[in-house]
């Protein structure tokens, strides 16, 4: 009977073991809690999980395509505004090329205009002592030595000035032109006499001063 027995108490634990297989699976010291535990930590898993995958899934609907053609329309709208500056410098080039076309003409065409103003009273002294009647050699002189000073004041006013070297300076080729070579006391090369004064404008040699120089030792 013994024997029989106990072969029923092992059959009865057996059958309970089967009849709860989490409890099995949780281990032998598993109760209702930590089953529960388990599952609500598989539950969380699984929500961060599908989470993530939705993130992704997301992140993967960005269409590639939509950001090309925002971007190309980016870039033609910046090379419109840069071809719109270019047009516009083009056309400030071409009008200050024009302008400076203008005022070179207008240069050219009253470069003698303040000069021409200047000489004008010398004319009018020039025939103010012309029509003097019976004037006499003094009168004449007079006449013409303030006709000359008018005239030199006008040159200078428009920076023509005279090359008049003294006696004995320095022949400067620039500025002067030898007519003859004399023998002379002086040093070899220097000025003896002015033929001919010359004249400067604006530092540029308007006519050289014609002289004779010393011949060389």
């Amino acid at each position: 009977m013994s024997d029989t027995s106990s072969q029923n108490s092992q059959s009865t634990q057996s059958s309970n073991s089967n009849s709860n297989p989490s409890q099995a699976a949780a281990g032998p010291h598993a109760g209702p809690g930590n089953v529960m535990s388990a599952a609500e930590a598989l539950a969380s898993a699984a929500a961060a999980m599908g989470t993530d995958t939705h993130d992704n899934v997301a992140h993967a609907g960005v269409d590639p395509v939509a950001d090309a053609q925002a971007e190309l329309a980016n870039l033609k709208a910046q090379n419109a505004t840069l071809a719109d500056q270019y047009l516009r410098a083009q056309a400030d080039v071409q009008n200050a090329r024009r302008r400076a076309d203008d005022e070179i003409s207008k240069a050219r065409k009253f470069a003698l205009e303040s000069f021409a103003d200047s000489l004008l009273p010398v004319l009018d002294s020039l025939e103010a002592g012309l029509a003097i009647q019976n004037a006499t050699p003094e009168q004449i002189r007079e006449g013409a030595e303030a006709t000359l000073r008018q005239l030199k004041s006008a040159l200078e006013r428009n920076k023509v000035l005279e090359i008049n070297p003294s006696a004995g300076a320095k022949f400067d080729p620039h500025h002067h032109q030898a007519i003859s070579v004399v023998p002379a006391e002086q040093d070899a090369n220097t000025v003896v006499h002015v033929l001919q004064k010359g004249y400067l404008i604006a530092d540029r040699v308007l006519r050289p001063a014609l002289v004779t120089v010393t011949a060389p030792k």
